[in-house]
Parts: C-alpha cells; structure tokens; sequence
C-alpha cells in the first residue's frame, strides 16, 4: 500500500486527527424480526401526543438498527479497518490526506497507526492514552484525551448499541425532511445531559443519511454542534458500513475519512490498547526500552 505523509503535521495535529479516526465508524433496542413497517401516512408530529411520538421515533430506530445488521450490528466485538483521513486546517480547509490502519474494541479502547512503518500510533483506551512517535512513547496529551472520551457518548454506534436503555432518555419524532437530496424520517433523542441528536433515516432504504448532536457547555454557555454525514454504504461481515464520513463542528469541518476496507469480530487482540505494546513496538523500531510502566 502507498502510504501518504503529511510533513508539515504537527504531532498535536496527529493525535488530532487520530481521536476523529477512532471515532469515526458507528443502548439498544431489542431488535426484532421482522420489523412492523412504519405507517405510510404523514404524520404531523407537532399534533402527536409525547407517547405516540416516542413510538413512532423508536419503530424508526428498530427499523435502521435492523437494516444495519440485526444482531450481527448490535452484536459487533471488534474491528479492523483501513483507509485515508483529511486534515484540516483551523479555517476548515484541506491540507492533506494521511492513510490509516485503526483497531478498535468496542465501547471505549482505540488504536490508530500511521505511515508505513507505524512510527506514529496512538492508543485509545478508556480514559488512558498513549502516543508513539519517533521520539519514543508518552501519554496523550489530556484536552486530545477528554475529546475522545467525550466524543464516545455521542458517535451513533454507541448510541445505539449502548445508550438507548440509558434512564432519562427521550424520543421524539421530528417529521419529514429532504436531507441530502433523500426524503427522510427525523427522529430526535435527548439524554441525561442535555445533549439533542438528530438523525436523518432514508425512507427508503431505512438507513442513516446524516446526524446532528447539539449540546451545550455548562461552564460557558456555548453551544456545539456537530454533524456527521454517512454515504458510500457497503455490506461487510453482515454489517452495513459507511466508507465515507464527512464531520463538522460549528460549521467548520473537522474530519473526512474514506475507508477501505473493515472487518468484523475478527478477534483484535485487547493487548494493542496498552502502553507496553507501544513500547514493544518502539524497541523494534530500534529505539531504547522505556522505564515508565503500563498503567
């Protein structure tokens, strides 16, 4: 594989990038077969009680989540993906591309590496971290740590796999939309915290077409919102993926990932998410054995 390096990256930028990777491919509802088709009707939802508009928003969930996969989606272990991610600069610009390989054990432990020979890995797991460079290993820096933890309560695999069933969490349904050139159903959740999610389901092929998160900050009063727009769909290992994802965050964008390929519970080893695997990479890279311990 041709592998692309961007030189004028910063390593902030790469570690950056690399908690957008990990983040970038998708709790739950029982799913069942088959699915009750949703009523073909047009439905009002500003004239629908809370309780018929919480099930029309759920029957929609079941439907996507069902088309995603079933079982097979809701049931997804690990995964082994490859392919390239932009860059972009502070204005949203482009910069360049970096090609990728990132592991991931679902919910919480990433692993993303870089270049040919690996030189540049960062390791995601819960709330620990580690980067491998060539300068050896160290902990991630902990603002690109909290942005990858905060981030896993709101990329939609985990919020459909593991936050559906979370108390206070409530469904509406939001109506009709044309979202990306596709008629869609809308269907809105908002958690514990205040956080809305958007998601945009193609009526007609009942999968997800865009998602919009708004959340506020307690501390300033801002307001983020993030959108995560889906397409290039493809049936892998019985679950449907996205090998394009596009992300913006206050109307800049953030991250564009085009994946290559994925696999599926393939048995991704949970020794890759840890600081001693990164150092024994770091001595077959010719580099001196570190005295700092796993954590």
């Amino acid at each position: 594989m041709r592998i692309i390096f961007v030189r004028s990256l910063s390593m902030k930028a790469f570690r950056k990038i690399s908690a957008l990777v990990a983040l970038g491919l998708f709790a739950a509802l029982p799913v069942a077969s088959p699915i009750p088709a949703a009523p073909t009707f047009v439905q009002n939802p500003y004239t629908m009680t809370p309780e018929a508009s919480a099930a029309k928003a759920k029957l929609i969930l079941q439907q996507m989540i069902q088309v995603l996969g079933g079982d097979a989606y809701m049931n997804v272990h690990d995964s082994d993906c490859t392919g390239r991610a932009s860059n972009f600069g502070l204005s949203g610009d482009m910069t360049g591309y970096l090609l990728f390989h990132e592991y991931r054990v679902f919910p919480d432990k990433a692993r993303v590496e870089y270049t040919k020979t690996g030189v540049i890995t960062n390791v995601y797991n819960g709330d620990k971290g580690w980067t491998l460079d060539k300068s050896g290993v160290d902990e991630i820096p902990a603002a690109d740590l909290a942005l990858f933890q905060g981030q896993l309560k709101t990329t939609l695999n985990n919020l459909l796999r593991y936050r559906l069933k979370e108390p206070e969490m409530y469904f509406r349904y939001a109506g009709l939309d044309v979202v990306d050139l596709k008629p869609s159903d809308l269907v809105e959740i908002t958690d514990s915290e205040d956080r809305t999610f958007r998601i945009a389901v193609d009526q007609s092929t009942h999968l997800p077409v865009r998602s919009t998160m708004t959340a506020k900050n307690a501390t300033t009063g801002d307001t983020t919102v993030e959108i995560t727009i889906y397409s290039e769909w493809r049936l892998l290992d019985g679950v449907q993926t996205p090998l394009q994802i596009s992300r913006e965050r206050d109307g800049k964008r953030s991250y564009q990932g085009f994946f290559n390929s994925c696999t599926y519970n393939s048995g991704v080893s949970p020794d890759l998410f840890t600081r001693a695997s990164l150092e024994q990479k770091w001595a077959t890279l010719g580099g001196k054995k570190q005295k700092k311990s796993d954590k």
